[in-house]
């Protein structure tokens, strides 16, 4: 049976998630935090909430927007928290929910591929077979290693010419 103070703190932990799903991405505000894998635990304690954040990389400059983001949005809800920011293990484009993966690839951004059945991100040297967010083709190639960001490249749909961008596999 769980106590009461477990019951009250697995609701308390809930409501932080919740909270948290509406933070959007400062870089790609269709997506949220959650939805990014960005946000890799809440857990409450006696001594309070605390909120476990990974950046998409160690240099990312959004960093300290998203840190902020979160702190603003808790005490909005009357939720005081102590953010810890974790580096290791390094985020992963696997932690992308299969929502934030859709809504990635419907504001034109290619999600990183899963292999099939498991649910790991297809490895970064493996190129081929990045589809257009636009017309679905496989008919793509890489015009840069960089994007708008660091954690994207730039790609080019060969049938529709649509260029875009797509998630470097982490």
């Amino acid at each position: 049976m769980v106590s009461a103070a477990r019951h009250a703190a697995n609701e308390l932990e809930e409501r932080v998630w919740n909270v948290l799903r509406g933070v959007p991405d400062p870089e790609i505000p269709l997506v949220s935090i959650v939805d990014l894998g960005i946000v890799r635990q809440v857990a409450a304690s006696s001594e309070g909430i605390e909120v476990a954040l990974t950046p998409t990389y160690s240099g990312c400059p959004a960093t300290d927007v998203i840190r902020q983001q979160v702190e603003e949005a808790l005490e909005l809800h009357g939720i005081a928290a102590r953010i810890r920011m974790v580096v290791s293990p390094a985020w992963t484009t696997e932690w992308i929910s299969a929502e934030g993966r859709r809504k990635l690839a419907g504001s034109g951004i290619a999600p990183p591929r899963l292999l099939a059945g498991t649910g790991l991100s297809v490895a970064a040297a493996n190129e081929e077979g990045v589809a257009c967010p636009q017309c679905r083709s496989m008919r793509t190639e890489r015009v840069s290693e960089f994007g708008s960001t660091p954690c994207k490249s730039l790609y080019r749909c060969l049938d529709c010419l649509e260029p875009f961008e797509r998630f470097k596999c982490l």
